[in-house]
């Protein structure tokens, strides 16, 4: 009687196993806690104020730089401009990213920069109701110092002042700044380049009521954000290692399969599905994004992860359901289309969301879904609603894995009946297949709890005071955690040339022949899944 991996190995060698691929689990924390730095970098920045006498408005090549041999003509305050009768359409407040004897990377991969608005009190100039700011942005960037600046983007952008003044609004508070929240700005898919420069002008127009009503602007600062370059490599390291990795004991599984002279089973099929998508994400095509300037690569990583999350989710729904009983016909993955039909929905879902953000992105930087209130609306609807399915189905899983157990529990009063080997052998098997599916609660707990921080961590900054902090070793140990489980399903549930009874007499094979038919599935080729498959099997006969 032929069976799983999983079946056949001595406990001995189980627990090797076990033991290994725990340590391989605590090197992934041990990476990214000991090895990597923070994920990501915060860079304060206050913008330059320059004073554009000529109105050129981002024709041409004249660019505004904070500071260098070719520094714009600068003012300190609006007070000095009101002396000097400067105009607010004259004034350009000038960023440059990095700041000053610094370059950007590579290495960094990204770079995301939110805005924050120093907004002075004023009794005749208050920030009205549904204040909206417009802002005349341009993105440039250059390799050198003495180069010219290259324009990247230019765009009128809109965006939406939320802001509150706790003290009394009287003369006597005149001048304390509003507590305003911060403000999507831009988001760059590569950082190719060594330097960028940012322009931001807040054209007024009475006449068109343009940037009326805003307050009167004392100061205007970025918040730059990119992925740390050390941590970049040691990702990619990972990614590196692990691909060729995956990719072998995938080969070495499907190779077992197709030995087999009956044809692989649905949960074979989907184990196999689930390696090519630990593979394809697993792939560090991320390499090339040092190299080339591909502003595409954060959305194509996005895809890459949606795909793999929707396969792991349908695969746990189809292992634990290809062992139920419950009499009713599996093996096949339409059986499950109410099952897997939310997931395949909800991952299009993530895609049509992702598209309408970074997808813009591509063509426009500093686009954002959380520019309009209807936007903003849909974006925190959607990260509440993903956080409550991905629990909702965690809590389904949980009732499948508890339905197994349940039935499992009912085929062990058949055990009594068998002789003392036989039952020592099945029992055993059952203590295998319940610790799997205990790691593969506590495999999919850590999955979801990953799911719901990497969203709430996209939005932090608008969730007020409450910010989540993902550190190094929470993003290594995870990867490391999904790439262990598949090689493990994958090397668990290869057949095994060793066969259960081998060491046995013929005659005592025979007196148990009753038994394997009680406990055998609709499937009986000789070949067949495994026994624990064939014992808690959808189509058991009794």
């Amino acid at each position: 009687m032929a069976g799983a991996i999983i079946e056949n190995m001595s406990t001995k060698k189980l627990v090797i196993v076990g033991v290994i691929l725990l340590l391989f689990q605590a090197f992934s924390f041990m990476v990214g806690g000991l090895i990597a730095p923070s994920p990501t970098t915060a860079v304060n920045y206050l913008a330059t104020k320059c004073v554009d006498t000529a109105k050129t408005h981002h024709k041409g090549s004249n660019w505004f730089m904070p500071w260098g041999s070719d520094q714009c003509s600068k003012i300190r305050d609006f007070d000095e401009a009101m002396a000097k009768r400067i105009e607010a359409n004259n004034i350009v407040f000038a960023v440059h990213i990095p700041q000053q004897h610094r370059e950007m990377s590579a290495w960094f991969q990204f770079m995301l920069v939110i805005l924050q608005l120093d907004i002075a009190f004023k009794m005749h100039n208050q920030i009205e109701d549904g204040a909206l700011i417009t802002m005349d942005v341009g993105l440039a960037y250059r390799d050198s110092t003495v180069s010219e600046w290259t324009e990247m983007a230019h765009s009128l952008e809109h965006r939406k002042l939320s802001c509150n003044f706790t003290a009394k609004k009287t003369f006597e508070n005149e001048g304390r700044y509003y507590d305003c929240d911060l403000l999507p700005f831009m988001e760059v898919g590569s950082v190719a380049h060594k330097y960028y420069l940012l322009n931001i002008r807040i054209p007024v127009n009475e006449r068109k009521k343009v940037n009326i009503g805003i307050g009167e602007i004392k100061d205007i600062r970025l918040v730059s954000i990119h992925q740390n370059g050390g941590f970049t490599k040691v990702w990619f390291a990972m990614k590196t290692f692990l691909t060729p990795s995956v990719l072998i004991i995938m080969i070495w599984y499907w190779r077992r399969i197709t030995q087999m002279t009956r044809p692989p089973v649905l949960l074979e099929k989907i184990i196999f599905a689930l390696g090519i998508s630990m593979t394809f994400i697993n792939m560090p095509v991320e390499w090339f994004s040092v190299g080339f300037n591909w502003t595409w690569m954060l959305l194509f990583g996005d895809i890459r992860q949606g795909i793999f999350y929707a396969m792991l989710l349908s695969f746990w729904i189809v292992f634990c359901g290809e062992h139920l009983m419950d009499q009713t016909e599996r093996n096949r993955f339409s059986v499950y289309w109410k099952q897997v039909g939310p997931i395949v929905f909800g991952s299009f879902c993530l895609f049509i969301f992702d598209m309408c953000e970074r997808g813009v992105q591509l063509k426009n930087p500093f686009y954002s879904i959380w520019a309009s209130d209807v936007g903003t609306e849909l974006a925190m609807a959607f990260i509440i609603v993903a956080g409550i399915c991905a629990c909702l189905y965690f809590l389904f899983l949980c009732f499948m894995v508890f339905q197994v157990f349940r039935n499992i529990s009912g085929k062990r009063s058949s055990l009594p009946a068998m002789t003392k080997a036989r039952r020592l052998h099945y029992e055993g098997l059952i203590f295998r297949f319940k610790f799997l599916m205990l790691v593969t609660l506590a495999c999919a707990a850590m999955t979801v709890i990953f799911f719901i921080i990497s969203q709430v961590n996209e939005g932090h900054w608008h969730w007020g005071d409450y910010t989540v902090q993902v550190n190094s070793a929470f993003f290594t140990g995870i990867y490391g955690m999904w790439n262990l489980y598949v090689f493990a399903l994958m090397f668990l549930y290869a057949p095994s040339h060793k066969r259960y009874g081998d060491e046995q007499s013929s005659a005592d094979q025979a007196g148990n022949s009753g038994e394997d038919l009680h406990l055998t599935t609709t499937i009986t080729h000789a070949d067949g899944p495994t026994e624990i498959y064939k014992l808690t099997g959808k189509g058991a006969q009794e």
